[in-house]
């Protein structure tokens, strides 16, 4: 059984993070708009989280205001508070 410690999305500080520097890595396609696709592979394939720490970490970053989820569930969108505070 995994422990908390094999889990480092579980802290809930850790997935929005990871998720904003997801977000600022890609080069913005029309109206500053990055595919979900481009966050949620590296997250759940790469990084190996779970699909509701991903969710979780997302919903977090959108409730505090960071990015903007296109109701689609296509695109987000990266807020002006999320670039001041990930500058």
């Amino acid at each position: 059984m995994k422990s908390v410690s094999d889990r480092p999305y579980s802290d809930p500080e850790k997935a929005p993070r990871r998720i904003m520097e997801l977000v600022r890595a890609f080069e913005p396609i029309q109206d500053g708009r990055i595919y979900i696709e481009k966050i949620n592979y590296p997250m759940i394939y790469q990084d190996k989280a779970t699909p509701a720490e991903y969710w979780a970490g997302l919903e977090y970053a959108k409730d505090q205001g960071w990015l903007e989820y296109h109701e689609s569930g296509t695109y987000v969108r990266m807020t002006q508070a999320g670039k001041d505070l990930f500058a």
